[in-house]
């Protein structure tokens, strides 16, 4: 169902801190063009924490809209209140999505049993295609390969971003979990490593600034051609890197400005623009991956 480069899209902003919907549809023109294969709306990358629920639900719907049928958008969702996971899949279900990208529940840190009856109830919530995402580092929990396996048997459970880095879980995954369920990288800097061992594609935010090359260099992995992919992915590294010397998405949206991706830079508090002695660190990111 889905396979390749998958952006963590941005959420523009204008200088008053409202949405900004002709920045968006921007950037949607600007994946559609470059070739990424879908859009995540509203992830953790596009700042979900700070949108209000009326703010989330338009976003997606107006990405729905830009992207007009060119490009499958995946809906973020999640909450560490399972309640309310489940309301926000009903509230997007009649938006055109494709998939729901829902986010392990943070802070209240819940067993793996927890954790399974959480998405158990997401997805009978819904007959829309759920991908899992497992990000420990931002949610203070880690959902084991086998509670994923076993979520793996629910039929619209169709997908794991793994963003915890660990490659040797590729292989555990693919052992455990049901032959047709996908798995992808939420991690950038292991991302074609991951693909190499078996992963279908990644969920990056490299993407925002550098659609394209992402997009090439996807393909070429999916295609076998590693050594040319792998010419891409040296060349992005300084990017995957710089693009997370301060909490994401910080420094993406300032790469993205300084690129004229998006109008400005600017984040919800308590997120804070990209701080000064980290400009240059990001800026020289840039430059080397030649963007």
């Amino acid at each position: 169902m889905f396979s390749g480069s998958i952006v963590a899209l941005i959420t523009p902003f204008t200088l008053d801190g409202e949405v900004d919907y002709v920045g968006l549809k921007k950037l949607v023109e600007h994946h559609v063009a470059a070739g990424t294969d879908a859009i995540v709306s509203v992830g953790t990358t596009g700042e979900s924490a700070t949108l209000t629920v009326e703010e989330h639900v338009k976003v997606v719907e107006k990405t729905v809209e830009f992207a007009a049928g060119r490009i499958p958008v995946i809906a973020g969702t999640g909450a560490n209140a399972t309640h309310e996971a489940v309301e926000f899949s009903r509230m997007l279900d009649n938006t055109g999505i494709a998939a729901y990208l829902s986010v392990t529940p943070y802070y209240n840190k819940p067993t793996q049993e927890g954790l399974f009856l959480h998405y158990q109830a997401i997805a009978q919530g819904t007959d829309i295609p759920i991908i899992l995402y497992n990000v420990p580092g931002r949610t203070g929990v880690d959902m084991k390969p086998e509670t994923v396996a076993r979520l793996s048997e629910i039929k619209n459970i169709i997908a794991l971003k793994d963003a915890t880095g660990d490659l040797s879980r590729v292989a555990l995954h693919r052992e455990l979990c049901r032959d047709d369920f996908l798995l992808f990288s939420g991690d950038d800097a292991t991302g074609l490593d991951f693909v190499k061992l078996g992963g279908q594609g990644v969920i990056s935010v490299t993407n925002n600034i550098a659609a394209k090359d992402m997009a090439d260099m996807m393909h070429l992995a999916l295609k076998g051609k590693f050594e040319e992919a792998q010419a891409i992915n040296h060349r992005l590294m300084p990017l995957h890197k710089g693009l997370f010397v301060e909490s994401s998405p910080i420094p993406v949206k300032w790469a993205a400005h300084k690129l004229g991706l998006i109008e400005n830079g600017d984040l919800r508090l308590p997120l804070t623009e990209l701080s000064e002695q980290d400009r240059p660190v990001v800026a020289q990111a840039i430059n080397d991956a030649n963007i």
